[in-house]
């Protein structure tokens, strides 16, 4: 099923906005969250409000460029996976030749935010580009494409902490290292839902390569995740705002791999799980900030 009616006739903004994943703001969140946990880490809790509205704008115009990027690659694909088969590029609701325009803006949009960073941010602005134009191809043939996602979500950090620094000492690679390990974790739980389709294609991902122990992978991605955010605020003095925070979440993620390990899961769980992934990373971001004072 490569159109419907309903789609022929939606509007080619409305289009653009499904493109873009507008409608569903999880996905720009989660990429923002490492992002804002450097900027604000590297600062102290205290980063100049310029360099922040940079750094949101930065990775909402990076994800957008993403998404039209990865769909391009995947509109022949996206068809035959029920979660993704009425993107607009998979319904034929918007053409080709438009969707790069939007990437090329996003992409533009992109850029002209990193001019205003230092060198050392910008040129990683900029080996960041190869990573988010190749990983949708990864899928077809690396075993764990959801790692090259997370290299990518990795240059979140990298970038904003030499920001604010012009360097990336210690802290910057545990923050790293965390935001790596985490990403692997949800993505590989959000890749769970399409595990028959991608079987049945013949894609690639972390889920499909764990296979029956995808929950196991998961808790240790969350494990790792824990215990390099715990070395960071051990090296950077963080206070107890910080450690409630990461209790908090290291709760949630237990909660989620003892849920993981139950039989016959509704797909729609994934999903679910993805989207509290976000509340954890804003709930940490939080205790970062407060726990800097």
């Amino acid at each position: 099923m490569l159109s419907t009616p309903e789609h022929n006739q939606e509007p080619t903004w409305l289009a653009i906005v499904r493109l873009l994943r507008w409608h569903k703001p999880e996905g720009r969140l989660i990429l923002m969250i490492p992002a804002l946990w450097a900027v604000f880490l590297a600062a102290a809790g205290k980063p100049p409000l310029p360099l922040v509205g940079v750094i949101i704008l930065g990775t909402l115009a990076t994800s957008a460029a993403g998404c039209v990027v990865n769909d391009l690659w995947d509109r022949d694909i996206d068809p035959e996976v029920e979660r993704t088969r009425d993107r607009p590029l998979a319904s034929r609701a918007l053409s080709v030749k438009v969707s790069i325009v939007v990437a090329m803006v996003a992409l533009g949009c992109a850029a002209v935010l990193a001019l205003y960073l230092n060198p050392i941010s910008f040129w990683l602005c900029v080996a960041a580009v190869p990573v988010i134009l190749l990983y949708p191809g990864a899928k077809r043939v690396f075993p764990v494409p959801q790692l090259v996602l997370s290299i990518a979500w990795g240059f979140a950090v990298l970038i904003s902490w030499s920001a604010v620094t012009q360097n990336l000492s210690q802290p910057a690679w545990l923050l790293w290292g965390a935001t790596v390990l985490w990403t692997l974790g949800f993505d590989t739980v959000y890749a769970m839902s399409d595990r028959e389709d991608d079987s049945r294609i013949g894609v690639n991902s972390s889920a499909l390569f764990f296979g029956n122990y995808a929950p196991i992978a998961i808790g240790i991605f969350f494990a790792g995740t824990v215990f390099f955010l715990a070395w960071l605020g051990v090296v950077i003095h963080l206070h107890i705002a910080f450690w409630v925070s990461l209790a908090i979440a290291t709760g949630g993620w237990i909660w989620q791999f003892i849920r993981l390990n139950q039989q016959d899961l509704p797909n729609s769980v994934y999903g679910e799980m993805f989207r509290q992934n976000v509340w954890i990373g804003f709930i940490v971001l939080a205790g970062m900030i407060i726990g800097s004072f």
